[in-house]
Formats: C-alpha cells, structure tokens, sequence
C-alpha cells in the first residue's frame, strides 16, 4: 500500500484484545454507530464466538499484530491483557496515534460518582464487602472492572443500562495505565506487593501505574499500614485513613477493650472482630478499608454494622473445603502473588493447631518468593509445588523444608494428606498465575476441591 492510499484510507477505531473487555468496547462504540476493528494476537481469543454473532460484519484481525493497523488507527483501545508496552503500539503512540482503554472512555462519560479501588491483594473481597453494605443502605449501584466470576462486569456496559447513583469499579494496574484522568468521587490503593513483574521492570513502576488512580479524586482513603497507599504528591482532598492500631480522628481501626478487640470508628465501636465471619488480619483489613469507603460517601453506621457481620468471603479466597481424618482443607486459589499466600498462610496459622502444608506453584511471573520462606518456617510443615515454575519456587526455601513436587493437583493433594496429621491444614495458595495448568484461577480452585472429594 503507498503513501498516498494511506492517507485516503479513512482512519477508524482498533480494539486491541478481545476477551470480555474488548467484547464491552465492541458493543458500546456499535451503539454509537462508529466504524472499528479488533485484532489480537490470539487465533481463537474468549469472546470470539459472542461478537460473531452480536455483529458479523466486524472485522478482525487475529494472529500476529499487524503494524500498519496500529499506526493508522484513528485511536487505539487497549485491553488490559495487552501491556502498553508492545512495540507495535509503542511504535503507533510515537507516531501521535491516542492510546486509551474502557475505564477512561467509562469515566469521561459516566455522570454518576465512581468509588475506585486498587491494589495487589484483597480488592475483590474489599469490593464485595462495600457492595453489601451498599445493598443494606438501599443505594442504587452498580460494581464492576476488573472482577472475576458472576460479579465480572466491563464498565462500559453500564453505559448502556439505566444510570446507577453509584459505581464500584475494581481496578487493576493495566487499566490505570489507559486511564487518563478517573475523576472518581473516593479512591483507595489498599497495598502493593511483587505482582506483574513479567509486565513492570520494577515495583516502582507498578506502583507508578497504581498512583494514576489519584487523578482527580474527590476523597481519598489510605491503608496506615501501608507505605504504597499513599499518594507520592500531596492532595489538596478530605483522607480517612484506616488500620490496626487506634484510629484518631477520621480513622478506622482496632481497639482492645475488655478482653475483646472492636473495630472502631475515631473513638465508637462499630462490632467486636468476634462478631464477624471472615478472620485473619488480612481479612479484618479488607473490612476496615470496605468501612472507610462506604463513610467516605456517607453511609450510616447501621447499615455497615449489619453488612460486615453477614459478609462470610468470597469463593477461591481461604475457602473451607473440607475435613479429612482431623485435617482440614482451604482452597486460596485466588492467591496468584507472594502477596497474597503470605497473608492466607499468616491468617490460617494463627488459628490452628496443627501446622501448614502448603500447595504452591504455576506461572511465577518473575516474582521474588523469598517472603513465603519466613512464613513456612513460621506456619508451615511441607511445601508441595505443582506448576511451571515449581524448581524456581524450591531453590528459595531452607535446606530443611521438605519439598515435594507433584504431576498435577490430584497429586498435589494426595501427597499433601499423606504428610498431615489431626489439626494440620492443607492450604491451596499458589503464589501464581494459573494458565499454565488451567483456563483461570477458578478453573484451579474447582480442580482442587473436586480432588480433596475424591479423597473422601
């Protein structure tokens, strides 16, 4: 093609990344009668079958990514499964082309408020806690971004609903990167860990993606405990804060009293950590940092009281599964960082008698899991590894931590049983991505309790 047929050629739209967010960016800009194309480096990417069907006549580029696409796009849509970083569309953003993604498009459009929240680890169950909540206060909302399972909802197909007053988005880095200006009426980074190293140089740079979340905030809750929580140039905006030590004035956090320890607002006892059904201090932190949130719009006590102490978690999250001769089982298969494992091996252990052998492993995603050492030799007993990366994972622990590897989960499990006794725990919390093994984390969990039933 020349020059001059480039220049004629009208320029339109290109959805980078299929999947269920480029599927969302298909129909919204379908609504508003505008010309795209999506392409992916995928022959067969999710997603495929639904947009053949919604709108036949799309065009769509699979396999390997086309330059000439991406530099005479009109504007590029990327997905966050694809990192911004590709040379193709490194070359086209040079080239003056505009980079965007849907959680940018969502916010410039949205009239309505947008709570916003991030981090490495317990965003969904943050999410979901305020979700009750929201549903007790009797507010119209709706909860999306970047979550899992029956709760997976593309922002942008809010757009094309009746307004909410409210919208809960979960955000993960990949979609700040494409997120210009968010605007949202309270934000939240609730911690940062090693995660994503395969598509950041550093932790700082991750987090660098984490900040974005601060443009144009309204109000701002911040994890105390937590370095990476605050914002790296001061916010002219109101803070709550939250924590577990005494909380002052606008905080949130724990107080001993009586025996009993309370989660507390400035100086009122909200409900005692006897009172709820998750445990753990991870879990005890995502419930304070849920209560911030939902003062922070303007929620009446009452309405947080009842939801917190009805919240049990979320599946694939330190999940009871079952009871085996006296050893239990626990299904955190939604532990996919250091982070995260560390937390689950650190809430559990506190609250056994036995110790832990943990079942670990997948895609490592260049993470350092030196942290897991301290903890296993803490809480732990053995290590079972599974995945990709398992001998990386091995070379990190002592000399006297017993290591097994196993085939596949079925193996894992059965070789976890046979080292436990009455009052061990048998923790599924890999540390990894999973699509080594299996289609997502989910497809993970799922294997790991139909193997602990096979075992009964």
């Amino acid at each position: 093609m020349s020059e001059m047929e480039i220049e004629s050629e009208e320029r339109i739209i290109v959805i980078v990344g299929l999947g269920g967010t480029g599927l969302s960016c298909a129909k919204y800009f379908a609504s508003l009668g505008e010309k795209f194309k999506i392409v992916d480096s995928r022959k067969n990417p999710p997603g495929l079958l639904e947009l053949k069907q919604l709108m036949p006549d799309v065009e769509c580029e699979l396999g390997e990514f086309s330059a000439q696409t991406f530099l005479h796009a009109k504007q590029l849509i990327v997905s966050p499964g694809v990192s911004v970083q590709t040379k193709e569309i490194v070359a086209a953003q040079s080239a003056g082309v505009p980079i965007t993604g849907d959680i940018d498009i969502f916010s410039k459009r949205v009239g309505a408020p947008i709570i916003a929240v991030t981090g490495s680890n317990g965003k969904s169950t943050v999410v979901a806690i305020l979700a009750e909540i929201l549903k007790k206060a009797g507010i119209n909302f709706g909860l999306g971004g970047n979550l899992d399972g029956e709760n997976f909802k593309p922002a942008l197909d809010f757009l094309n609903e009746e307004k909410k007053d409210l919208y809960v988005l979960e955000l993960s880095s990949f979609q700040l990167e494409t997120t210009e200006n968010l605007g949202a009426e309270v934000v939240s980074i609730l911690n940062l860990s090693e995660d994503h190293m395969d598509r950041y140089d550093s932790l700082e740079e991750y987090h660098q993606a984490k900040q974005r979340i601060f443009m144009g905030c309204k109000k701002l809750v911040i994890n105390r405990d937590e370095q990476y929580s605050y914002p790296s140039s001061e916010l002219n905006v109101p803070v709550l804060d939250f924590g577990f030590s005494r909380p002052g004035i606008n905080g949130f956090g724990l107080l001993d009293d009586g025996g009993d320890q309370y989660l507390t607002y400035q100086y009122e006892k909200i409900v005692s950590v006897t009172e709820l059904k998750v445990f753990g201090r991870h879990d005890i932190s995502n419930v304070l940092a849920a209560i911030a949130l939902a003062t922070a719009v303007g929620v009446n006590l009452k309405y947080i009281k009842s939801a917190i102490t009805e919240f049990s978690g979320l599946p694939h999250r330190c999940q009871w599964v079952a009871n085996i001769a006296g050893v239990e089982f626990y299904n955190d298969s939604k532990g996919t960082n250091v982070g995260a494992t560390v937390a689950a091996i650190e809430g559990l252990g506190q609250r056994i008698e036995g110790h832990i052998i943990l079942i670990a492993g997948g895609v490592g995603k260049g993470a350092d899991f030196s942290p897991l050492v301290p903890a296993i030799n803490k809480w732990g007993k053995e290590v079972v590894l599974i995945g990709e990366d398992a001998e990386k994972i091995a070379a990190y622990f002592d000399s006297d931590t017993k290591i097994y590897f196993a085939n596949d989960m079925q193996d894992a499990v059965t070789i976890s049983l046979q080292h436990a006794v009455a009052g061990d725990v048998v923790l599924l919390s890999p540390a990894c991505a999973s699509f080594d093994m299996f289609d997502n984390f989910q497809h993970r969990g799922y294997s790991f309790i139909q193997s602990v039933e096979m075992l009964q």
